[in-house]
């Protein structure tokens, strides 16, 4: 079976299954028992910074989308959305094969990519030729951890009105096919400071103020409201998501599946772990159905 590689493994994330599920374990004990967590979430957003930086937050957003003790119900397939893409780019699913991970392979939902992207403009690529994207790979070693008998579909989804339409559209061929699936977008917050190339608020504490409780808070509360527009415009306008595409194709698949709510679980910036004039946000957020 033709496999998509491991490309981050050994320096965003550990290599080997035992140093991954040290990590998984250790952040599964962080910022435990918030009763804000009640509910069956459906999907989340999550960051895709290195581990030792955002994956905290990933990780426990992941976990939280497991079904509650003592359920019988069987996850079937994983929708992940992300991708650094333009406005203007054309969005591009894995079509076959499966994904390498430390704790073993993920297989692609080789059925469902190809009614995702039937009759519609979707690049269609083989594990060879699948980028090597950040964005994904720091997700799949939990996705494989929490879910291990999944499948996945991996979609890069630029920051457009399409990606409402991939979304939604992706739900109901699930549907069709009598999947039972979690949905899944990563994208990281504002990326502020001379290294980006963004400087709006100045320097020093006053900018790291304004990022987080101005910039990154505007996205998060379209992220929060699940409207797919003010994701987009957000993303595009004020630069606070680095993949807007997949947070509001995520937003519209959740909808389609019926969330209602969205819980914020965390907040953070690389600043706290590393101060620097260069850092980034993350955010943690769930979707559920009541």
């Amino acid at each position: 079976m033709e496999k998509k590689k491991m490309a981050f493994a050994g320096s965003w994330y550990p290599v080997s299954s035992g140093e991954c599920e040290a990590s998984i374990q250790g952040f599964l004990k962080e910022k435990q028992g918030s009763s804000s967590l009640d509910g069956s979430f459906m999907g989340g957003i999550v960051p895709h910074a290195g581990w030792y930086f955002s994956g905290s937050i990933a990780c426990r957003v992941i976990a939280s989308l497991e079904p509650g003790k003592g359920s019988d119900e069987k996850i079937d397939t994983i929708l992940l959305f992300g991708a650094h893409m333009h406005q203007q780019s054309e969005p591009f699913i894995l079509t076959h094969g499966a994904i390498e991970t430390p704790f073993g392979d993920i297989e692609v939902d080789r059925e469902l990519s190809d009614k995702i992207c039937s009759g519609i403009s979707i690049q269609k690529r083989s594990p060879l030729k699948f980028p090597d994207e950040n964005t994904f790979e720091l997700q799949y070693p939990f996705i494989k951890y929490f879910y291990p008998d999944a499948k996945i579909v991996v979609c890069g989804v630029a920051p457009s009105f399409f990606a409402s339409i991939i979304g939604t559209r992706a739900v109901e061929e699930a549907k069709n096919l009598s999947r039972n699936i979690k949905v899944i977008g990563s994208t990281d917050m504002t990326h502020y400071g001379p290294d980006f190339g963004f400087t709006r608020a100045g320097t020093g504490e006053k900018a790291v103020e304004w990022v987080k409780n101005e910039n990154d808070r505007n996205g998060i509360q379209a992220m929060m409201e699940m409207d797919e527009s003010k994701i987009i415009a957000q993303g595009l306008e004020n630069k606070n998501m680095c993949c807007a595409g997949a947070a509001a194709a995520t937003a519209a698949a959740c909808k389609k599946l019926g969330a209602v709510r969205a819980v914020e679980l965390d907040y953070a910036t690389s600043f706290e772990k590393s101060a620097s004039a260069s850092f980034v946000g993350y955010a943690g957020i769930l979707y559920a159905l009541s």
